[in-house]
């Protein structure tokens, strides 16, 4: 993938060129101390990283969130300031629309430090992925993964998820995307692969997948926008870990229903003692400076 082929690319996204002279102007406030965030290992990945991600996925769809929505510099500077207290875990998908905006990010952030994760929507523009043939599969894989990487101005995607798997078969019914996944990591092009579940014999049957290295998986004390009951689910959960995947939580506020029970669903979070990392969608600064102190308060188990 030459230069000369992302800029042609990205050179047709005038909103989003026009959008340089404001993000040029993002000043880095002066901030005080926080607690340091712990490193952590991604299962068999290789992949070292910060225990918080950085969601940009709050309410996010149809290529849109909280986070994409607050526009360019608001956007940038919401992940320099995660940057900068230690976060080096970024957590992007196709669905929320964040590519374009992390691309910018990263014109101030050290790309070799920081962990790029994104996940690919297998049902692109709603069509019924059930009437594609795995030859057509394949076909959308690649050229999503190909959007991908120009998009983002970038050459090698740390991490790529199946995006919500909502059935027990998700793997045979997906199996050309899936080729294509396994395809471009042999090719070294994606470092790990993974899934984010939305229904519980989804996960069940990622556990049984070895190619399927991280676990999106939603967890809180009080069920809510979950897979199941928290009884239900830490068991299946509890299976990665056995067999050497990682474990990453999301929905750890409930998407943000919990947040008055933030204490709560932190330490329940921290002392379940398999999750190696959590993303948390803050939506400003200061939210991620709360997260973070949370996080330190309790410590994982």
């Amino acid at each position: 993938m030459s230069q000369m082929q992302r800029r042609k690319f990205l050179s047709t996204f005038a909103g989003a060129a026009a959008t340089a002279p404001f993000i040029a102007k993002a000043k880095t406030k002066t901030r005080g101390n926080l607690p340091q965030i712990p490193q952590v290992a991604l299962g068999n990945t290789g992949i070292t990283t910060s225990r918080m991600a950085q969601g940009t996925g709050f309410k996010g769809t149809r290529r849109q969130s909280d986070q994409t929505r607050a526009g360019f510099e608001d956007f940038v500077e919401l992940m320099r300031h995660g940057y900068e207290r230690g976060i080096r875990f970024f957590d992007l998908a196709d669905q929320y629309g964040s590519h374009y905006y992390f691309r910018e990010a990263l014109r101030h952030l050290p790309r070799e430090d920081i962990t790029i994760l994104t996940k690919m929507n297998y049902r692109f523009d709603d069509a019924d992925t059930t009437a594609l043939t795995p030859a057509q599969q394949r076909h959308s894989a690649r050229k999503a993964i190909d959007r991908f990487r120009l998009e983002l101005d970038i050459d090698v995607l740390d991490v790529v998820l199946m995006h919500c798997v909502v059935t027990p078969e998700w793997d045979s019914e997906l199996a050309g995307y899936i080729e294509v996944l396994q395809e471009y990591k042999e090719r070294g092009v994606i470092k790990a692969l993974g899934m984010s579940a939305h229904d519980l014999r989804a996960l069940d049957r990622a556990t049984e997948l070895d190619w399927v290295q991280i676990a999106f998986t939603r967890i809180n004390p009080f069920g809510t926008a979950m897979d199941g009951t928290p009884e239900e689910v830490i068991p299946v959960q509890r299976k990665f870990k056995e067999r050497g995947a990682s474990v990453v939580g999301m929905k750890i506020f409930g998407a943000g229903k919990h947040v008055d029970q933030c204490s709560d669903c932190m330490k329940f979070a921290q002392n379940l003692g398999y999750l190696d990392a959590m993303t948390i969608g803050a939506r400003s600064p200061k939210e991620v400076d709360h997260n973070i102190r949370l996080m330190d308060k309790y410590p994982a188990a």
